[in-house]
């Protein structure tokens, strides 16, 4: 008896017929239109540029508004001043005027035109940027603490070991080069030697020997694959999130000894399709620093050969780990790496950091983070963060290094120009720390609409005045000074974690969010849906009698999250129908011309539609 084998996903071909990385772009740039197809938006992925449409702008029975957004790969989120500035004039000269700095440390454009597309990317190659490997189904930006201490060396360590794993896994093919600077191939720094060892030494299979893609080959991986390196104690990079984790353990001397290990981490799902989740990752053990190198690849190898390249829903590595099982994986990576992986090290408990704020980088010298509200640098009335930036960057080039929390520092300040700086910031309505919301200093929010094809919600442009609501509504219950990580996503892909907030809102249809409660505020533990289709408006009336009881109830200094995580959600449920004390929630129907101007009137007066119906009611009763 012969078994028929399972049909490919569609982009596996796609990836087959592009000679790596080179078709149908090279061609499709020639081209006079102002879109790729859909092969060729396949492949531009690769290339770290996304295809999207400004939905606000589209217009029935036109051809949609086309435009690429455009990621950078930057390693431990550095960014050279140079750089910096390139990317600053790029914004306004072929983008949307802004800059966006995403979740894993790298800046985005948005808006730029396929007409040019080949000028951006080239201005940025040539500026000691890349973009090859910012998105596709292979490594993305690998991510690393963005603390510039000179007395820590393990910090400096991270970074180095970060881009050098970057460095590992870059794609090979000389396409990127050949499409977007006509072969001349610019590279800001010198390839670590031990690098260029690691990728052509063959252990154990991880090489498909005679390819132009010794570790990927052909096909690349079954979908994308993420990668952080950190220290013991500092989750400043949402660890348990990563394809693979590496926690780096140096001895007395500060030199590496060593990685703690995880793996099996992954935020994307679909509502509705049971078999698709958000998932932490596993501990997978320990392996010596001379090692690393040879462990990542063996990795990546077990993913490449094992993962699901039939279903793109299940491809990603950590339903490989979730249907086999942690200790099938480590034995299948232990073939491939040739020896056993030792027992993971114990290390400090994680907590997460976000160094913002002025602080001394422990050699005479300063850095100054600055929150970024979901990581857009724009220039409004009141608000000219990026006006302000450049004047900075441009009269003292300084580096920055990005957060994973859409933040920015700026770094190697000298003491004397702290207080120029200041004024500069000052004078562009930039708020120091101090003067930030912690509810929107701990936030983060994906781009969703108008720009991601993805999305079915508001998330960037929502989650302002949402903060706004939940702080009024902590007050009116007493507790102006609480604060708790609040994430949000126009769609369930994940891309702001959402799934490790202590409250997730997941965009599930117009003005709709599916809830997520009770992660940790160190995001170590994974929230729960606790609600779903929660409409907008209704966001006060949910969380009120929760916040009530959590006053209530808490035991010492207790977060929200961990309150919620410890209490469970029969009990939360039990809050939020009044079975505690709290009022119970009453439902009136209202015309649907009502509804409309009373929504309308809520929106123009920064409240909640529950709250205006009722002062309203109340008012009329009187």
């Amino acid at each position: 008896m012969t078994t028929t084998a399972p049909k490919l996903a569609k982009v596996e071909g796609i990836k087959d017929r592009s000679q790596h990385l080179l078709e149908p772009i090279f061609s499709e740039l020639k081209l006079d239109t102002n879109h790729f197809s859909e092969d060729g938006v396949q492949i531009l992925k690769f290339h770290g540029s996304y295809q999207q449409d400004n939905r606000d702008e589209r217009v029935k029975g036109q051809e949609k508004p086309y435009s690429m957004m455009l990621r950078l790969r930057s390693p431990g989120g550095y960014i050279p001043p140079q750089l910096y500035l390139a990317l600053d004039n790029l914004a306004d000269q072929y983008g949307n005027g802004t800059l966006r700095a995403t979740t894993r440390q790298a800046f985005q454009l948005h808006g730029v035109l396929k007409k040019n597309l080949k000028t951006v990317i080239g201005t940025i190659i040539r500026h000691m940027g890349s973009t090859l490997g910012a998105c596709g189904d292979l490594n993305r930006n690998i991510m690393a603490p963005p603390v510039p201490y000179r007395n820590r060396p393990e910090y400096d360590l991270a970074r180095q070991y970060a881009n050098n794993v970057a460095d590992l896994l870059t794609p090979q093919t000389g396409a990127y080069y050949e499409i977007w600077t006509d072969g001349e191939k610019i590279v800001s720094a010198e390839e670590a030697p031990e690098v260029k060892a690691a990728r052509q030494r063959n252990l154990h299979g991880t090489n498909i020997e005679g390819n132009v893609e010794p570790i990927y080959g052909d096909h690349y991986m079954p979908r994308k694959f993420k990668m952080a390196v950190t220290v013991p104690g500092d989750n400043s990079v949402d660890l348990f999130t990563q394809d693979v984790g590496l926690v780096l353990i140096t001895d007395a001397k500060g030199k590496a000894k060593g990685f703690n290990v995880y793996a099996g981490g992954g935020m994307g799902r679909t509502h509705n399709k049971g078999e698709t989740f958000a998932r932490v990752a596993d501990p997978i053990g320990y392996v010596d620093a001379a090692d690393v190198y040879d462990l990542v690849k063996a990795i990546v190898a077990v993913q490449r050969d094992y993962g699901d390249r039939v279903n793109r829903r299940h491809a990603r590595m950590k339903y490989l780990i979730h249907d086999w099982g942690v200790a099938k994986f480590t034995a299948e990576v232990e073939q491939y790496f040739g020896k056993a992986i030792k027992p993971l090290k114990k290390v400090a408990a994680f907590e997460y950091r976000d160094y913002l704020g002025w602080q001394e980088q422990g050699d005479g010298q300063w850095f100054l983070g600055l929150s970024v509200q979901n990581g857009r640098v724009k220039d409004v009335p009141g608000y000219q963060l990026k006006a302000a930036l450049k004047e900075i960057v441009s009269t003292y080039q300084l580096p920055i290094l990005l957060t994973g929390n859409q933040d920015i520092i700026l770094y190697d300040i000298a003491a004397g120009d702290r207080a120029a700086i200041d004024a500069i910031l000052t004078r562009a309505g930039v708020k120091p720390i101090e003067a930030i919301d912690p509810l929107a200093r701990y936030s983060i929010a994906c781009p969703a609409l108008p720009t991601c094809g993805l999305a079915v919600t508001e998330s960037e442009r929502a989650i302002p005045g949402i903060l706004e609501r939940i702080r009024a509504l902590l007050t009116e219950l007493e507790l102006p000074d609480e604060h708790f990580v609040v994430r949000m996503t126009g769609c369930p892909n994940g891309c702001a974690r959402p799934y490790m907030a202590e409250v997730g809102f997941v965009g599930q249809g117009p003005n709709a969010y599916q809830l997520w409660l009770g992660g940790s505020p160190n995001q170590t533990r994974l929230a729960q849906p606790y609600l779903d289709k929660l409409a907008d408006e209704q966001i006060e009336a949910t969380l009120r009698p929760l916040l009530v009881g959590f006053k209530a109830q808490r035991k010492g200094s207790e977060s929200f999250g961990d309150f919620c995580d410890r209490v469970g959600f029969e009990k939360l449920r039990k809050l939020q129908a009044g079975e505690s004390g709290d009022k119970p929630r009453y439902r009136v129907g209202l015309r649907e011309d009502i509804h409309s101007r009373l929504k309308a009137e809520a929106e123009k007066r920064g409240v909640s539609l529950t709250d205006l119906a009722t002062e309203a009611i109340a008012a009329y009763l009187k």
